[in-house]
């Protein structure tokens, strides 16, 4: 059986009916991230109010949490701390996106559904690093630095310098 944030929602009867969903999910279990960040775990929890304005569906997003992501830099896990809130206009297609409000980004919801998950999935897209990094390097385990060389002692040596002899020809 799948978890209730994985079902589809009807966007039109909640946005009517002004209801908040509560939710907590497993990151591991987004679909949507999992493909794109190997080893990402930790958990968000929160709150979507659905509205109505100016005749569109709204999904007022708000979620907290912890991720543990894979430092690029060292290869380590490390933690990230989830806080956002997002404004969202819900378009059953693609050409319900001019009527969506300025202040609002237009998310489609095929056939006017969409499940938590995947409001979830999108702002975590936006929120997450493309790169995570550990802040400052400060966290990172890193290798020996390089042997610097003496002052001017031995000759730099150029293993493919016969190319650009052979260039000249």
């Amino acid at each position: 059986m799948s978890p209730p944030w994985s079902r589809p929602l009807e966007v039109d009867r909640l946005a009517d009916g002004e209801a908040d969903v509560d939710f907590a999910v497993p990151l591991a279990e987004l679909s949507g991230l999992r493909s794109l960040r190997a080893g990402l775990a930790g958990s968000v929890h929160g709150r979507v109010h659905f509205a109505r304005k100016q005749g569109t569906a709204v999904a007022e997003l708000a979620m907290s949490g912890a991720a543990t992501l894979e430092c690029q830099r060292c290869m380590k896990p490390m933690q990230l701390a989830v806080q956002t809130a997002a404004r969202v206009a819900l378009i059953a297609s693609e050409a319900e996106a001019g009527r969506v409000p300025a202040d609002l980004e237009p998310v489609l919801a095929p056939g006017g559904r969409i499940s938590i998950g995947e409001l979830i999935t999108e702002e975590l897209l936006l929120t997450l690093p493309l790169v995570p990094l550990h802040e400052g390097g400060a966290g990172c385990v890193t290798g020996p630095a390089p042997v610097a060389a003496a002052d001017g002692a031995g000759e730099t040596h150029r293993p493919f310098a016969w190319l650009a002899e052979l260039m000249k020809r």
